[in-house]
């Protein structure tokens, strides 16, 4: 079975029991904190991924985690699911579909707009009203830094997009100036 299926299938899981319990919301929230958990310490993947730890262990860390989390027992029980399936390493994937799905039954787009350097939340604020009037739809920003853009916004939703960046410019004007 291929990752993004099983991810797939776990993700329509968690939103199917959300959806049921009035707590979808909460439930795509949890999961995307313990996901962003895993994935920000390499020690607690390798401790958890490895054979040689006894399952109690890593049943009593993730315990402790969904403790200190107050992560609900869908969640708690799902993740600890995913350990005794050996399919932990699926979370990060869960979590981006499960959040995908949520996004997709309340008819809200994610735009990811990445800049060169911190702007001011009123350029955000703009740039969301005329994103909403583009797709007609309401609009999440995901808002991401990177400098090597040197300036400008790039702004992706789905597959489509917008590259206003000073490196793409420069880019077009050596492809312009250079013969081919």
């Amino acid at each position: 079975m291929t990752g993004t299926h099983v991810a797939r299938r776990y993700a329509k899981a968690l939103f199917e029991l959300g959806v049921d319990a009035g707590a979808l919301k909460s439930v795509v929230a949890e999961v995307a904190r313990i996901a962003d958990a895993y994935a920000a310490s390499a020690e607690l993947r390798r401790v958890l991924d490895d054979p040689l730890v006894a399952h109690a262990a890593k049943r009593a860390i993730l315990v402790s985690l969904a403790e200190e989390a107050q992560l609900s027992t869908i969640v708690k029980n799902a993740v600890l699911l995913l350990l005794d399936r050996r399919r932990l390493h699926a979370l990060v994937a869960i979590a981006q579909l499960l959040q995908e799905m949520g996004d997709l039954r309340e008819g809200v787009l994610r735009a990811e707009v990445t800049t060169a350097a911190r702007l001011p939340e009123s350029y955000y604020a703009r740039l969301e009203e005329k994103l909403q009037k583009m797709t007609g739809k309401r609009v999440v920003i995901d808002r991401r830094l990177d400098p090597s853009l040197l300036a400008g916004v790039v702004t992706r939703i789905g597959d489509w997009v917008i590259d206003g960046s000073l490196r793409a410019r420069l880019q077009e004007m050596t492809n312009a100036l250079l013969p081919n």
